[in-house]
């Protein structure tokens, strides 16, 4: 089978490989398509992400669908959505509800636990969630980003009626930006530095939005909430500048939840601003218990995940795929072996 591997920064190779042989408890999947995540670029770039460092050629991928090719599943031939992450269900952040925060979490595409970027992978069934025909495979790969958007925003416990703010309108903000308009906030104000994403942060309910450029000094955001800034503040960008205009926004006693994940792995910001503003900052940790919740509201419609795939690369393209999507060409970069 053709096989991903990025062995440093900027080099992705194609190898032939072995198809996996399935585990205990683990199921063969033919991969049909994967979305290229923020993660996947800071691991091309820097061939690490924060305190995980490339110590291996490693295949990369986490969004992604997949076509159930094992003959002793109950699923064959069934098409899934896969959970990346396999938390080990017995720890006491597990068994409190927490598996995102599991410290023997293993996750696809991260550390030494290859990921999808491949034609074929073994993986726990546990992990798997059957597809209503209504979605595509290419909807089944944006349900991971779908969950990380719904833990950020149950994390921002959003009521009706309330103010938000989403700094950095990628995908993921993208789809924070929709959930928070299905929860009823009543003023959605998102920022960004590429125009094509401003327009469809407008197309998907957001009721304000700034381009950020140079020199930006948050004074634009502030005036649009009337002097009185918004409830729950998202920072989706990883920008240090994202994190100031997410502070800088919040009202006081309000809420930041940081989504972004930083290239430098650290996050700086006006202390002085967060604490007489007695803001709670929220970080937040991929997600937990969301697929099932994701998948019903892409297929009731009140989600749309599949308008944001704008680009489309077989495997052997991988290299140009990942360059479209770190020049944040479009919105979602998928790729389909």
């Amino acid at each position: 089978m053709n096989v991903l591997r990025l062995h440093s920064s900027y080099d992705l190779r194609l190898h032939a490989e072995p198809e996996p042989l399935p585990g205990p408890g683990e199921s063969l999947l033919r991969v049909t398509a994967i979305g290229v995540c923020g993660s996947d670029l800071h691991w091309y770039q820097h061939a690490g992400i924060g305190d995980a460092q490339l110590v291996q050629p490693l295949v990369l991928g986490h969004e992604f669908a997949a076509l159930v090719e094992d003959k002793a599943s109950p699923w064959y031939g069934q098409r899934v959505a896969v959970d990346p992450a396999v938390p080990c269900l017995a720890c006491e952040f597990c068994l409190e509800g927490y598996p995102n925060l599991c410290r023997a979490l293993r996750f696809a595409g991260h550390g030494q636990d290859d990921g999808a970027l491949r034609q074929f992978i073994a993986w726990p069934s546990r992990c798997l969630h059957p597809l209503p025909e209504a979605l595509s495979d290419l909807d089944g790969a944006l349900l991971e980003p779908l969950g990380v958007a719904l833990h950020a925003l149950d994390l921002g416990c959003l009521q009706p009626g309330m103010s938000v703010g989403v700094f950095g309108c990628g995908p993921i903000g993208l789809l924070i930006v929709q959930l928070a308009r299905l929860s009823g906030a009543t003023q959605i104000i998102a920022t960004d530095l590429f125009p094509h994403r401003l327009e469809a942060a407008r197309s998907f309910g957001a009721t304000a939005v700034f381009q950020v450029t140079e020199g930006w000094d948050n004074a634009e955001v502030w005036a649009a909430t009337n002097g009185r800034g918004v409830a729950v503040a998202f920072e989706v960008a990883g920008e240090n500048q994202a994190v100031e205009t997410a502070i800088a926004a919040a009202r006081p006693g309000g809420d930041v939840v940081l989504v972004g994940i930083p290239s430098t792995d650290w996050t700086a910001f006006t202390a002085s601003i967060a604490r007489r503003k007695g803001l709670t900052l929220k970080f937040s940790r991929r997600m937990k218990f969301t697929y099932p919740r994701a998948i019903q509201l892409a297929v009731r419609g009140l989600v749309d995940v599949r308008s944001l795939v704008t680009h489309r690369f077989p495997l052997s393209q991988a290299d140009q795929a990942f360059q479209v999507a770190l020049a944040r060409q479009g919105l979602k970069v998928i790729i389909e072996p």
